[in-house]
């Protein structure tokens, strides 16, 4: 059996995570299916109830889609409730080339990429430096509070 997947993100504002996201992954925001101008439309045609439809609840796009179709779909799903502890699960952007690129030169590239991810709204929670481990990472948060990594 084939299995596929998709990262869903619970989240208040679904086009302030898609804006920031597509820019931090190199996405895209998908687009809604052929012959509907929205997701809205999309869903309603399915038979979503209104009442689970919040205001503005897919009238631009809430995922996003790898253009060069090798990761997973990400939606990002609009809860009434913030987001209160730690995740559980995180994302890590692997941008230092790993262990095969000298130790500087990585922590060169993961400070680069982390600071363009400021500039986009997500803001340095903690760097990991650990020579000895040959290790070095910088821990964000997104524009409402995930922890993610850029390794």
């Amino acid at each position: 059996m084939n299995t596929s997947w998709q990262l869903v993100v619970d989240c208040a504002d679904p086009q302030l995570m898609v804006e920031f996201w597509s820019q931090a992954l190199h996405y895209a925001p998908e687009p809604p299916p052929a012959s509907h101008q929205t997701w809205r439309a999309y869903w309603q045609e399915m038979g979503v109830p209104e009442e689970e439809l919040p205001p503005g609840a897919g009238d631009l796009a809430e995922s996003l889609v790898d253009p060069q179709e090798r990761g997973p779909r990400w939606w990002f799903q609009q809860v009434p409730e913030s987001k209160s502890i730690k995740n559980r699960l995180h994302v890590d952007l692997l941008v230092g080339g790993g262990r095969g690129v000298p130790f500087e030169q990585r922590k060169q590239r993961v400070r680069q990429e982390a600071k363009r991810l400021v500039s986009l709204g997500a803001v340095i929670r903690h760097e990991m430096n650990s020579p000895e481990m040959d290790h070095f990472a910088v821990c964000l948060a997104d524009p409402e509070g995930n922890e993610f990594d850029v390794v």
